[in-house]
């Protein structure tokens, strides 16, 4: 049920002087809400607005598009979390986690995450919503928000370092307009959005004097921590061996066993035979690669021959086309369940990625639909599923040692990895070896903790994932808050 309630600042769609919908600089939005979750009725206060992105001048050169949801009844929000939300690309809106994770609305789509007609929303009982307030924050050319000013430089967005430093103001901006310096703060990020979220970490706690009581990394980049050459080669390993699983081409004594029981023992072959083997290159003899060959494609479901003409490189796009090659099918990248099909079966990688192809199916109309007739956001400015912000600026990307400092100088801060096995983007191996490497002294493993799921990239498509996902976030929210006077010390 959804009531407007006030418009808190004037809100006015107008045109800009070349003609195009303009987007208002600073304006809300507020519509009162209710939803069940985990049984429990609950009232909520949804804030749809823009914010503005200041230069030095004290200059708007652009707007920030977010919604933020408040929990009503709270009379003590210096106690309650606040979880602050970021999806990737770089250039990709905060719609995917926003309406089929951890917020209070979901789209519809089934079990497994396929989409269904007609398309739609409806109330999520699993969001975070209960436990935590929540806003989703939409960068410049994502979403709705929009450049203002046509001299505004781009390198000021549009890179790893611009992107971290623009955003940590304007967090800034909105934690004081909220009125929530005291309360417990997440930062929660998905692909792209681990990067960023790794290094708005130590751009808060050095730049704004704003500490974390939690990282959460959903589907993770390699956060600048270089692994080229052979142990690249080595760490894509795992993922074969859990997408051919799920295909069921593993050879029958890896078939019948249970994917976690699988796992461990293709991560230990990885790291320590499969590794070393690669690392000699060319000096194997011809016995020593036709084993590691053989070893390969046991865990693969690759055939033998296809390794040995690859050097025992296997690339993602390569292994996308040739796993169900015999079978006519491609299989997706971000979630590898997702089959495709392509004009020839020859060739080295997919024509497409059939999972976003499919994904898309079902968010655009889901929330285009929800900020209208929901929030009663009305624009006829384009909703940005992916805006563009190329060309960007990859260099100096040490997000993962941003984080490990982070972490090193908060004794309060908090670090969960969540990642879909048959993710073949940021695989879920990768992940780990982030945690591996991104503490080499292995003072804080402590406070981390790695969580996999039976799915894809957006391990929370799947509605198993989104329930377990959710509560798990719950539980890593609950073990990083500290109890009542209890000092941030070693």
């Amino acid at each position: 049920m959804k009531h407007l309630l006030t418009i808190v600042l004037a809100f006015s769609i107008g045109l800009s002087a070349i003609g195009q919908p303009k987007m208002p600089t600073d304006s809300v939005i507020v519509t009162k809400h209710e939803t069940t979750i985990k049984g429990q009725n609950i009232s909520y206060t949804a804030y749809k607005g823009t914010q503005p992105v200041w230069d030095e001048d004290g200059k708007a050169i652009a707007t920030i598009d977010y919604t933020y949801y408040e929990r009503d009844g709270i009379s003590d929000r210096a106690t309650r979390p606040l979880v602050i939300s970021f999806n990737g690309g770089p250039g990709s809106a905060s719609v995917w986690m926003q309406i089929a994770y951890t917020g209070p609305t979901l789209l519809e789509i089934d079990d497994e995450g396929y989409p269904i007609q007609p398309y739609g929303i409806k109330k999520n009982p699993y969001s975070l919503l209960d436990v935590a307030d929540i806003v989703y924050v939409n960068p410049v050319n994502t979403g709705y928000s929009r450049i203002l000013d046509k001299d505004a430089k781009k390198s000021t967005f549009f890179g790893v370092n611009a992107d971290i430093k623009y955003l940590g103001e304007w967090l800034n901006t909105f934690v004081t307009r909220q009125n929530r310096w005291p309360s417990p703060k997440y930062l929660i990020g998905e692909s792209y959005g681990t990067t960023r979220v790794s290094g708005l970490a130590l751009e808060l706690q050095s730049n704004q004097w704003m500490y974390l009581n939690g990282v959460i990394l959903v589907s993770p980049t390699d956060l600048g921590i270089d692994r080229s050459g052979p142990v690249e080669v080595a760490l894509r390993l795992p993922y074969f061996a859990a997408t051919a699983w799920y295909h069921k081409v593993l050879p029958a004594d890896l078939q019948q066993k249970d994917l976690t029981d699988v796992l461990p023992q293709v991560e230990q072959y990885a790291v320590n035979e499969l590794l070393p083997a690669l690392v000699k290159g060319g000096t194997l003899t011809q016995a020593e690669k036709q084993a590691v060959a053989g070893r390969m494609a046991h865990y693969t479901g690759l055939p033998e021959k296809v390794i040995l003409q690859n050097n025992l490189d296997i690339s993602t796009s390569l292994f996308w086309k040739e796993l169900l090659r015999d079978s006519g099918y491609t299989v997706g990248r971000l979630d590898s369940r997702y089959r495709g099909i392509d004009r020839k079966d020859a060739g080295e990688r997919p024509d497409f990625n059939a999972e976003l192809t499919s994904w898309l199916h079902s968010f655009t109309p889901a929330i285009n639909y929800y900020m209208r007739n929901e929030l009663n956001f009305k624009t006829d400015v384009k909703y940005n599923m992916f805006g563009p912000v190329r060309p960007w600026d990859n260099s100096n990307d040490h997000t993962g040692e941003n984080l490990r400092q982070a972490m090193a100088q908060n004794p309060y801060l908090h670090l969960m990895v969540q990642s879909g096995y048959y993710d073949g983007a940021c695989d879920y191996f990768n992940a780990k070896y982030n945690m591996w490497q991104m503490d080499p002294s292995g003072k804080l493993q402590d406070r981390m903790s790695f969580v996999g799921y039976r799915s894809g990239h957006m391990m929370y498509l799947r509605k198993e994932d989104l329930q377990k996902g959710n509560e798990d976030i719950r539980n890593f929210i609950k073990a990083s808050t500290p109890g009542k006077g209890v000092p941030a010390k070693y």
